[in-house]
């Protein structure tokens, strides 16, 4: 966990962000809440999105994967396909996260893909299905982003690009 991943990300998205003098992998990783839990992200574009998680250190008391680890690693994912399709002139706002649990996992690694169900000016939904490392689904997920103007947070306060 302690290694340095990089997401792929397409060519084009590199350089329109390069262009503004934006760091992808900062942008589009989980933040602190992500690195604490082990998300990473493995591969990104408003298509797919696709990322895991350790199960070690995400658990509930009875030892399963808790289930707002898999809701975690469901917002981030689907997060990032929004802001993908958005473009570097918005900012993608999870405004709806609904989350099915299907079966418990006690170990190993999780990955989550994120695939889009409706990609529109306003708003971006995309399904994430969460599996074990045999395959099996352990949550199904649904994700909505309100796509705001980049130059305005949610709250109406004007965004800064960080330093």
């Amino acid at each position: 966990m302690g290694e340095q991943h990089h997401a792929k990300f397409p060519q084009e998205v590199i350089d329109e962000y390069a262009t503004l003098g934006i760091d992808l992998v900062a942008m589009f990783s989980a933040g602190h809440l992500g690195t604490r839990m082990g998300v990473r992200i493995v591969e990104a574009s408003a298509d797919r999105v696709v990322g895991t998680m350790p199960v070690e250190g995400n658990t509930q008391p009875y030892g399963l994967l808790h289930g707002g680890a898999s809701a975690v690693l469901a917002e981030t994912l689907g997060s990032v396909g929004s802001m993908l399709h958005a473009g570097s002139s918005k900012i993608a706002v999870g405004v709806d996260l609904n989350c099915t649990h299907h079966r418990g996992v006690r170990s190993g690694l999780v990955t989550g893909v994120a695939t889009p169900l409706h990609r529109g000016r306003s708003t971006a939904t995309y399904e994430i299905v969460v599996s074990d490392e045999a395959g099996k689904r352990v949550c199904t997920a649904r994700l909505t982003c309100l796509l705001r103007d980049a130059g305005h947070a949610a709250g109406g306060e004007r965004v800064r690009a960080a330093d």
